[in-house]
């Protein structure tokens, strides 16, 4: 514990002395102690894009990278973390549970998201139209699961405005692909630090059909988010049916504490998946502006859904699914529903 006479890190140098601390923490669990093998190591890939259904506007690109760590002894019992921290560690909710039959799992993730009106011919201010804004973001989650439940709270520390880099990312996409820039860059969202703590649980029900190796399932999920960045909360479900349905708890589009599926068991299988994750926001910066300096804004929706659709296969070490997301209007005067899809690699070792 800290000792009263030593001061406590301010909040911002304390995360970035957490999340470092976090990186010492993923250790896989010892094989004496652990009933089965301790599973491997989890890498994301996902990709999102409205190339895929034709549009270039809105939430235009997505990207993110994610390793999830092995099981893990505890969070706070590794004896890694520094000393001062272990008093932060064991107030955070929910993920602290003593029961042996839990496990444990840290994330770690690198990501950028990317905004854009309409009209990207366009070199003036769209006042109708929502803001040119780009996000790049560094998260850390923690995840804490039983066959039937999962519990995640994840730390999001990151960049809006020229800082994040999004207008550099989609210029070089474009010219790679020999499309054409968009002009209105200069209108973006001013910097601003971000920062968003974000916690989500998720149940997955025993299936209601199952013959042989053919099951049919559903995981529901219940969280929300507090920050500058975003501030919401949101609710949905998933149906799977498929063979070989792994252990799971499904598949998620690019959003916070949405990483669920770990390692796959069974050698092969696939399933086609419908979800739906509706949000009650609060705050929103791509559409509210800056926090802290006057900016660009529009008067966003308070109800927000994703639909989407689509399929997973999975072979040995390798894990591929092609989602397609309808999102429903986000903000007053949004000419219609967007479109876009998403492709995500996950690799086990």
């Amino acid at each position: 514990m800290i000792s009263p006479g030593l001061a406590r890190p301010a909040p911002l140098l304390f995360f970035c002395r957490l999340f470092l601390g976090f990186f010492c923490l993923a250790s896989p669990v010892p094989a004496m102690a652990a009933e089965e093998p301790a599973l491997p190591w989890t890498v994301h890939v996902h990709f999102e894009n409205d190339l895929f259904t034709g549009t270039d506007r809105d939430y235009t690109s997505g990207l993110k990278v994610s390793l999830i760590s092995p099981d893990l002894v505890s969070f706070v019992e590794s004896g890694k973390l520094p000393e001062w921290s272990l008093e932060y560690i064991y107030r955070l909710p929910f993920i602290n549970d003593p029961d042996p039959a839990l496990k444990r799992k840290v994330e770690f993730s690198l990501g950028q998201n990317m905004y854009t009106p309409a009209d990207t011919d366009r070199h003036d201010l769209i006042v109708d139209d929502r803001p040119y804004a780009g996000w790049t973001y560094f998260a850390a989650a923690f995840h804490t699961k039983s066959n039937k439940r999962m519990d995640t709270i994840e730390l999001q520390l990151g960049m809006v405005g020229p800082g994040s880099f999004a207008e550099e990312t989609q210029n070089l996409v474009h010219d790679l692909l020999d499309q054409q820039r968009a002009n209105g860059w200069e209108h973006q969202l001013k910097n601003e630090p971000g920062m968003a703590a974000i916690y989500e649980r998720k149940w997955h029900l025993a299936p209601f059909f199952s013959r042989g190796s053919f099951a049919i399932d559903a995981i529901t999920h219940l969280g929300g988010a507090l920050g500058n960045v975003v501030t919401y909360a949101n609710t949905g479900f998933e149906t799977r049916l498929g063979w070989n349905l792994p252990d799971d708890f499904g598949v998620s589009l690019i959003r916070p504490a949405g990483n669920t599926s770990f390692s796959v068991r069974q050698q092969q299988g696939g399933y086609l998946f419908a979800a739906v994750d509706s949000r009650a926001v609060l705050r929103s910066i791509f559409l509210d502006g800056n926090t802290f300096a006057h900016s660009h804004s529009v008067s966003k929706k308070p109800f927000v859904a994703d639909l989407a659709v689509g399929a997973a296969v999975y072979f040995q070490q390798f894990k591929l699914t092609l989602t397609q997301a309808l999102r429903t209007r986000q903000f007053d005067g949004q000419a219609d529903n967007h479109a876009f899809g998403s492709l995500t690699l996950s690799f086990f070792f």
